[in-house]
C-alpha cells in the first residue's frame, strides 16, 4: 500500500514499513528513571507543605508574671488585659501568680513557679545571697516619696533621732529595710540603737494601730492608706536619701529565648505607665478594688511613683550594690556579692 493510496482511503499513513521498532536506549531508561524520581519527590514535598501547619509559626508561650497587690502598674495592666492583646500575635499568653511581698515573688522566681517578676530594691540581694538565680532585666525610675517611716498621729516622736531605744516593725528584706538603715545612719544611729520588730505587711499594720510597737516602716499605698484611714503622720521618706527603684526580674533563659515578649511587656507597661499618669483618677477607680483600698487612698499612693520601664544601666547597678555592701557589712546577708553578676547579658 503506498502513501497515495492510504489518503484515498481515508486512513492513517503506516510508516513501519516492516522496519522493526529500535529499543530505548540504558541512557535514556535511566534518565526517565532519575526524572520520575524528582518528580515524586516534588510531589511528596508539595503534600507535605499542604498538610502541615504554617511552617514557622511561633511556637506558644505562657508568660507567668509574678506580682503584688501592691505593684499598682501590674494590677492595673492586670485589670485592663492590655498585654495579653499586645502578646495575641507572637502566640504568647499571661499568667498572673500573686504574691505577699517582695521575697515571697523572688523564691518563686527562683523555685521556677513565675518567669518574670516586679520588686523593690532590696529582695533582689537577699535572694542572689541565697543563691537565687535571676537576671535583672529593666527598672522603673526612683520614687524615694513613695516609701516612710510612720508613728501615730498622737506620738510624740518628731525625728528619726528620737527612735533610740524604740520598737520599729517592717517587713525583713523589703525595700524599706535599706530605708531604715540609711535613715538611721543619717541621724547618727544604728540598727541595735533600735528594737527592730519583723512582720509582714498586715501584721505590721495590726501591731501600729494597737501602739505595741513605735514606729512602721513601710511602703506605698500601704504608707497612703495609714495616713488617710488612722491619720498615721510620716516622719521620714526617702527623699535625698534613697532612690527607691523598683526592678523587673526575670528567669534568664526566658529572657533569652522570648525577647519579643519581653519587649511586648516593657512596651505595654511604659504606654500603661503614661497613661496612668495623665489619669490618675480614673486609674485609682479601676485599682482600688483589686487591692482592696479606697480609692483616694490608691490615687495618693500613685502620685508617689514613677512608671517608666528602661533596661538596667550601670550605674543602676553600682547604686544596687551599695546596697549589697551595705547589708553585708551590717551581716544582714551571710555573703558579699557581686550585683553585676545578675545583671542581664543576652546570649551569644
Amino acid at each position: 500500500m503506498t502513501i497515495a493510496s492510504d489518503y484515498a482511503s481515508n486512513t492513517e499513513p503506516s510508516f513501519s514499513s516492516g522496519i522493526p521498532e529500535r529499543p530505548p536506549s540504558k541512557a535514556r531508561i535511566w534518565f526517565d528513571l532519575i526524572l520520575s524520581l524528582v518528580l515524586v519527590g516534588l510531589l511528596a514535598g508539595l503534600i507535605t507543605l499542604l498538610t502541615l501547619p504554617v511552617a514557622h509559626a511561633q511556637e506558644k508561650v505562657e508568660l507567668r508574671i509574678g506580682y503584688q497587690k501592691a505593684a499598682s502598674l501590674f494590677v492595673l495592666q492586670k485589670a485592663q488585659g492590655t498585654l495579653e492583646k499586645r502578646l495575641q500575635p507572637l502566640n504568647a499568653t499571661v499568667k498572673w501568680v500573686e504574691f505577699p511581698a517582695g521575697p515571697q515573688l523572688l523564691e518563686g522566681l527562683n523555685l521556677g513557679s513565675v518567669d518574670v517578676g516586679y520588686v523593690g530594691e532590696a529582695p533582689p540581694i537577699f535572694a542572689q545571697a541565697a543563691g537565687a538565680k535571676f537576671a535583672y532585666i529593666g527598672y522603673d525610675p526612683a520614687a524615694p516619696e513613695a516609701e516612710a517611716i510612720l508613728v501615730p498621729k498622737d506620738s510624740t516622736i518628731k525625728s528619726v533621732a528620737e527612735l533610740k531605744g524604740k520598737k520599729v516593725v517592717l517587713n525583713k528584706g523589703s525595700n524599706v529595710h535599706y530605708l531604715l538603715v540609711k535613715l538611721l545612719e543619717k541621724n547618727n544611729l544604728k540598727l541595735s540603737d533600735i528594737q527592730v520588730v519583723y512582720l509582714a505587711p498586715a501584721d505590721a499594720r495590726a501591731a501600729f494601730e494597737s501602739k505595741n510597737v513605735d514606729a512602721w516602716v513601710i511602703w506605698d499605698p500601704f504608707t497612703a492608706a495609714a495616713e488617710k484611714a488612722i491619720g498615721a503622720r510620716v516622719l521620714a521618706d526617702g527623699k535625698g536619701v534613697v532612690n527607691n527603684y523598683q526592678y523587673y526580674l526575670a528567669e534568664r533563659n526566658f529572657v533569652n529565648k522570648n525577647p519579643k515578649v519581653i519587649q511586648a511587656l516593657f512596651d505595654d507597661s511604659v504606654e500603661r505607665g503614661v497613661w496612668l499618669k495623665a489619669n490618675i483618677k480614673k486609674a485609682a477607680e479601676l485599682i482600688a478594688p483589686l487591692q482592696s483600698l479606697p480609692v483616694d487612698v490608691v490615687e495618693l499612693s500613685l502620685k508617689r511613683y514613677e512608671f517608666n520601664v528602661k533596661p538596667v544601666p550601670a550605674s543602676v547597678i553600682a547604686d544596687q550594690q551599695k546596697l549589697a555592701d551595705t547589708f553585708f557589712e551590717l551581716k544582714l546577708i551571710p555573703k558579699a556579692i557581686a550585683v553585676s553578676e545578675a545583671a542581664y547579658k543576652p546570649a551569644p
